[in-house]
Parts: C-alpha cells; structure tokens; sequence
C-alpha cells in the first residue's frame, strides 16, 4: 500500500502534464462537445484508455521481460525524454490555446478518442521513451505496481478530458488563454523536475 499511493500520483502528475498539452485528441473534444453533451470528455477519454492499454498489455507481455536487464539504461532515455519533453512543453505554451472554431463534430467520440491518440507522433514518441521506462520501473516492483501507474495515469486524462466537455458543452470557456499558457509552461517545469529526478538516481 506504501508502493502504491506514491506511484498512483506518479501516474497523475504524468499524467496531467502530458493531458493539458494542446493535440488532436484535446481537439476532438472540445469540437465533439459543441454540440452540447457533457459526457463527450468520458467517451474520448474511453478511446484513449484503449489505445493505451493495448500498448500496455504489450510492455508487461513482452517488452518488459526483454528489458529488464537494461533498466538503468532505459531509465535514463526516460528521464531524458522526460527533460526534452518539458523544454518542448514550455516552448510551445507561449502559443497554446483552448480556442477552436467550430466544425464537424465526431459522429463518435470514443473511436474519435482511439484514432486521435493513435494518430499523434507526440504519443507514441511518449509511449517509446517515458512511458514504457514508468511501466518498466513499476513492474519491479510487481504487475500491480506498474498498473497503479496506469490508474493514475488515466484518471488524470479523463478527469481533464470531462470537465473540458462539461465546461464547453455549457458554453463556458475552462481556462482563459493566458491562464492557460501559464499552466502548459508549469507543466513543462514539472516534467524537467522529474526528469532530472531520474537521472540524478542513476548517477548518485
């Protein structure tokens, strides 16, 4: 139980960091919550869950037998990425918006949250470097661990996901853009911590 509220908000504050970043899936959100259902955030967050778990079921069946051995090394290509990510993060919050004009929306949110997540480059680069090195670190201490992380990790994404729905379907803007711009920059800050975090644990 000790092991497992550390890597729960682990998995939230990752999470997050990773969720407020603008990207097709944030898009389909907000234009799928036009039309005025507030449970648009819950069904897009369903399709990304999917996507996710897909990956996840094939970090704990394959990758992570193969990489135990490297740890340490995959550790460090994640605490890089992690460091890389949040430089990106911040350089991107000065044009971050919440702000989409409105267009088609999608006939069905949770294939709409399946194709977006699969369709972004930014996910997979995620997948490949941070979060297969989490899931990895996690599983050393056991499956429960690992899926501890992905809890949080989810409940972060539907949480935000839903009450960006529930604010647009209502007609009310979540976070004016500067605001906005402010949270995306800490964010990045956040992931530069962690970052180095971990790196400073393969050199101490």
């Amino acid at each position: 139980m000790y092991d497992l509220l550390p890597m729960l908000a682990l998995g939230s504050v990752i999470g997050l960091t990773g969720v407020l970043a603008p990207g097709p899936t944030l898009v389909a959100t907000i234009t799928a919550s036009l039309s005025g259902d507030w449970t648009t955030g819950l069904k897009i967050s369903l399709g990304h869950i999917i996507a996710e778990s897909v990956i996840f079921i094939l970090i704990v069946m394959g990758l992570a037998g193969l990489a135990l051995p490297y740890t340490n090394a995959i550790a460090g290509i994640g605490g890089i990425a992690l460091v890389a990510f949040g430089i990106l993060t911040i350089r991107g919050s000065s044009s971050a918006t919440m702000t989409v004009s409105e267009g088609k929306t999608a006939s069905n949110p949770v294939v709409a949250g399946l194709v977006t997540s699969a369709a972004n480059p930014y996910f997979w680069i995620w997948w490949l470097s941070i979060g297969s090195a989490m899931i990895i670190a996690g599983l050393q201490g056991g499956i429960v661990l690992a899926g501890a992380f992905m809890i949080g990790h989810w409940s972060a994404d539907t949480g935000w996901f839903t009450l960006v729905s529930t604010g647009i379907s209502r007609g009310k803007t979540i976070l004016p853009d500067g605001v906005y711009r402010k949270v995306i920059a800490a964010c990045g800050f956040v992931l530069i911590i962690f970052g180095m975090y971990y790196l400073s644990r393969l050199i101490l």
